[in-house]
């Protein structure tokens, strides 16, 4: 079986230099425990849901809500990573919530009405964090006048600067990403407030791989991160390392769909 591995969910062009070198720090710890076949080099020739089906999969990153979500049994946890963007807390994160600068919003409430752009319906930070924070506003199960699908969270930002949305809730390690190396994106926009905290992007693998070879992904996730080349590559992306959490801890994610749903705002309109 061939093996794969890509890190899709922040590879900015940007950084993907740095993704390189971390796979590489990763890669090179693999082979040395023994395995076999590891990928020399990150898949970005495939999109996310063929990469995530492969059974060949070794390594990737995933939304929390695809892991707890559509792949729930197909993808197993294998560490969380530690971002420094502002918005995270070790290894959980935030959406931030963006509206156009000259917008009268001082709070989300005043955002009733209004047109949401989202990156796709199944996320977590441009869909799941924000349902939760305007469900005990809404009237009638709408809180909002129009929700329009962009495709990507810079995509979700640019219809905000460009007036064909008011409102779009934004990964906030995507948020810092652009403010560091694509600042002309956020022109004409503002960070109005943020969601709450969950479970950071994780690193995931096949739900068939082995406990042992998990185990390996792990220590070869955290010793990666001792040499200095992947330190500064981290830096680069505002990841400074891994944690390990348990499966359990990504049940924060439907945590936020329960909280909506009970408020009678099970989908976000």
């Amino acid at each position: 079986m061939t093996l794969s591995a890509s890190f899709p969910m922040y590879d900015f062009e940007e950084v993907r230099g740095a993704h390189d070198v971390l796979w590489n720090g990763v890669a090179r710890r693999l082979r040395e425990a023994g395995m076999e076949g590891v990928p020399a080099r990150l898949d970005r020739e495939r999109g996310v849901h063929e990469l995530w089906s492969d059974p060949g999969l070794l390594l990737s990153q995933s939304c929390g809500a695809d892991l707890v979500g559509r792949y729930a049994g197909e993808l197993a946890l294998v560490a969380t990573p530690r971002y420094s963007a502002p918005g995270c807390e070790g290894s959980r994160y935030s959406s931030v919530i963006v509206v156009a600068r000259e917008s009268p919003a001082t709070e989300i409430a005043h955002l009733r009405g209004s047109v949401c752009a989202i990156n796709g319906p199944e996320s977590h930070s441009g869909v799941n964090a924000l349902r939760a924070l305007v469900a005990p506003l809404h009237r009638g199960g709408r809180f909002f006048s129009r929700i329009v699908v962009t495709g990507s969270h810079p995509a979700s930002v640019a219809s905000v600067a460009g007036g064909e949305a008011e409102v779009a809730s934004i990964d906030c390690v995507t948020y810092a990403l652009l403010a560091r190396y694509r600042p002309g994106a956020l022109e004409g926009t503002r960070r109005l407030c943020d969601s709450e905290h969950a479970p950071g992007i994780p690193f995931v693998t096949r739900i068939e791989s082995p406990p042992e070879r998990i185990g390996l992904l792990q220590r070869a996730l955290v010793e990666a991160f001792e040499e200095a080349e992947v330190r500064a590559a981290g830096a680069a992306m505002f990841i400074d390392g891994v944690e390990m959490l348990a499966p359990a801890a990504y049940e924060r994610i439907d945590e936020f769909k329960r909280f909506a749903a009970a408020r009678g705002y099970p989908a976000l309109r």
